[in-house]
């Protein structure tokens, strides 16, 4: 039998249930893939407490989360030839991806790249594909220009500025604390600036003083208003997430912290952006799935990449798969460095 994470109701660690289930056949034009790791994303956080707007719309409770796994293929379905039993590989799922068995379509699955083991395959997809659309198709940022990424020593602010170093910008990388300096540094950030000390925009407008290209958020009120305002004409804000809002490290939203987040979030005027000549572009990963043509593009793009050494995977930590809620405690809390991944 192989056993998937369960959530039944929105909640805490506690909804985080183990169950066993029967591996499904793959049918025409489907992979099945027994699973050795699976990336862990703030995302998954996000549905475990009930508040991820396509989980609701795609699945429902009960749930599994997450989005992207490694492994070998267990079987394939009819109509697939250019795929064997046993081939290791990586894939992307929308939502289910807290399995040891799972069943995709083919055209979500890829070889993993030489040299990387499992769990670095694992944590590969989802934030570089973030990262990728938001500063390919959104940011469009030309080379030389100043751009600014928050938690740019985290999963998709890592991406972000390995992908704005290759398209030659430069890059003023944004930490929430001192232990993650480096980290961004060794990624390539031209200036990194720790948001933790005294007086951080200061620094960030002394790094870009006629403002950004784009700005890459993910923070939330935290930050966006500063955000925009640091915008240089033509600047465009991409927003990809709400991290400020959620709990630290305590499982459960605070509605009170919420709510008075949400009142406080910028509503941006389109008088003020069109006299301003900014942008702001806001986007989930799991609503493009269906863009096939764009995934395609963007991970041979990322694949290709990481193969020629021009992109790194995340720094991986290993979490065992029985401890998932270990691994979403630790990645609330701010401290982590790169990427959680679950292993078997």
């Amino acid at each position: 039998m192989a056993r998937k994470i369960v959530i039944h109701r929105p909640g805490g660690y506690e909804r985080l249930t183990y169950e066993s289930f029967a591996p499904a056949e793959p049918g025409p034009g489907e992979v099945a893939i027994d699973v050795a790791a699976v990336g862990v994303n703030y995302a998954d956080c996000v549905v475990r407490m009930g508040l991820y707007a396509s989980a609701k719309q795609y699945v429902g409770w009960p749930i599994t989360p997450g989005f992207e796994v490694a492994g070998t293929v267990r079987a394939v379905g009819p109509g697939i030839d250019d795929l064997a039993v046993g081939t290791e590989v990586l894939a992307v799922t929308r939502f289910g991806a807290y399995s040891s068995d799972l069943v995709v379509p083919r055209r979500q699955v890829f070889a993993t790249p030489r040299g990387l083991s499992l769990a670095q395959a694992a944590a590969l997809p989802v934030v570089f594909l973030t990262a990728w659309y938001a500063l390919v198709e959104l940011a469009a940022v030309p080379e030389g220009a100043p751009i600014l990424v928050h938690s740019a020593a985290g999963g998709v602010g890592g991406a972000l500025v390995q992908l704005g170093k290759r398209a030659g910008a430069f890059v003023v990388g944004v930490v929430g604390r001192g232990h993650k300096i480096e980290a961004a540094r060794e990624l390539g950030a031209d200036v990194v600036v720790d948001r933790s000390a005294p007086e951080p925009w200061s620094r960030i407008e002394a790094a870009a003083p006629q403002g950004f290209r784009a700005v890459f958020d993910a923070n939330g009120v935290a930050t966006l208003r500063a955000s925009y305002e640091h915008l240089a004409p033509t600047g465009r804000l991409v927003v990809y997430g709400f991290h400020t809002m959620m709990p630290k490290g305590r499982g459960r939203p605070s509605w009170p912290k919420l709510a008075w987040s949400w009142l406080r979030t910028p509503r941006f005027d389109p008088l003020d952006l069109t006299g301003k000549n900014r942008s702001v572009m806001g986007f989930n990963l799991s609503y493009l799935f269906d863009e096939h043509d764009v995934f395609a593009r963007a991970m041979s793009d990322l694949l290709d990449g990481v193969e020629r050494g021009d992109l790194r995977p995340p720094p991986v930590t290993e979490v065992p798969f029985d401890q998932v809620a270990r691994a979403h405690q630790a990645l609330e809390s701010g401290d982590t460095v790169g990427k959680l991944v679950l292993v078997r």
